[in-house]
């Protein structure tokens, strides 16, 4: 029926810019951090939390990742049925 494809094809869509908000969170993490070491290279303090966030970053882009795929597999599976 076509109003079932067309909620699959909004759910896909939805699945997509929930990535895309998982990778734009990651950049601006990894951004912060680029930003602390550069302007505060002497400070600790500082260059610990710029690690901190840096590691945030990726955990959160590869989290998203995995997150997209599992949604993904999911709706393929769907779709077969």
């Amino acid at each position: 029926m076509i109003r079932d494809r067309l909620a699959v094809e909004r759910t896909r869509l939805a699945n997509e810019r929930t990535l895309l908000a998982y990778v734009r969170t990651a950049l601006s993490l990894l951004a912060a951090a680029a930003v602390l070491l550069h302007f505060f290279p002497d400070r600790q303090d500082l260059v610990l939390l710029a690690w901190g966030l840096g590691v945030l970053g990726v955990i959160v882009l590869l989290l998203g990742g995995w997150r997209f795929q599992v949604v993904r597999k999911a709706l393929v599976r769907e779709s077969q049925d």
